[in-house]
């Protein structure tokens, strides 16, 4: 088939050396940052390249008319694609998701199925739609959530490769006339906003293993939040424990080599690493005896 590539970054790279060892016919690429790993890839293979916000645009609607595309495959896209570019190729568009819809629709789909203290998860390759993840679902594949995974570790070791393997077979099963369109059941359907802002930011009085929860699934991008002395901080490369003795949630109970501990509503946290805002990850160690920060103080005022 002739394919359009819409995605971005390592994984929209992976899935298009993925279809050039299947013997697809790539005829276009739309990207979504300059530089990219898949635009520089596109760009080496001297396939025409295109920043993905130019299908939004009426003058620009006939150049991808032109390209002749029979499938559109949505890898890793975070911006809207018309109506009109889903529905015009003759064997439509399918799309990645990283859940297995109906549940957690939308862009923080890893984050949330952590942050609900989640064990399963999955990949879903659908057919879009003009909804936000409503099409109809091709293929799925499940993947199970450890209780140490981070968003970082869930999707590098198992829904990036998963969602390759599950695009290329989905073309296959495209290829054979053998997809299916299986209607989403809208009763089971859920939907959360992006994981950013106010809602990274930790609430210390929750129990805590949901606190544990909140930080995984926050790690890397966009970092659990919290205040020392005034300031933001973002932890990450945590290790939940069980505790006995006082200490109220939030509280600093120790600094030591291993890093910050942390008093939960039920447990302890270790904090092995902290973000200040605008510079680097560092140990919370160097972190702590850089500001002289001491047992006692407490987090999140």
């Amino acid at each position: 088939m002739r394919v359009a590539l819409i995605g971005q970054a390592a994984f929209g790279e992976a899935v298009y050396r993925r279809l050039l060892e299947q013997g697809e016919d790539v005829v276009g690429v739309f990207y979504e940052r300059e530089g990219d790993p898949l635009h520089t890839l596109a760009q080496e293979q001297g396939v025409p390249a295109y920043p993905t916000q130019e299908l939004r645009s009426h003058e620009f609607f006939q150049t991808y008319v032109d390209l002749g595309t029979e499938l559109n495959v949505m890898a890793f896209v975070t911006v809207i694609i018309p109506e009109r570019v889903i529905s015009l190729p003759s064997n439509g568009t399918i799309q990645y998701h990283p859940s297995l819809l109906p549940l957690h629709r939308g862009r923080s789909a890893i984050n949330w199925a952590i942050i609900n203290g989640e064990t399963e998860t999955g990949i879903t390759i659908f057919w879009p739609d003009k909804g936000i993840d409503t099409g109809p679902v091709l293929l799925q594949k499940k993947s199970p959530i450890s209780p140490t995974d981070t968003l970082s570790s869930l999707y590098r070791n198992q829904l990036f490769p998963q969602g390759v393997d599950g695009l290329v077979e989905a073309i296959a099963l495209i290829n054979e006339g053998r997809a299916p369109r299986i209607v989403q059941d809208e009763a089971l359907a859920t939907y959360e906003p992006p994981c950013e802002g106010q809602l990274a930011g930790i609430q210390w009085f929750r129990p805590a293993e949901q606190v544990y929860n909140h930080i995984r699934g926050c790690e890397p991008q966009p970092g659990a939040s919290t205040t020392l002395r005034q300031e933001v901080i973002r932890l990450s490369d945590v290790e939940f424990g069980q505790r006995a003795g006082p200490g109220m949630y939030g509280d600093v109970l120790a600094v030591d080599e291993s890093g910050i501990h942390v008093a939960l509503n039920g447990g302890t946290l270790l904090v092995r690493r902290i973000r200040r805002e605008g510079e680097r990850p560092t140990s919370a160690a160097e972190f702590a005896g850089t500001i002289g920060l001491k047992a006692g103080e407490r987090l999140g005022e």
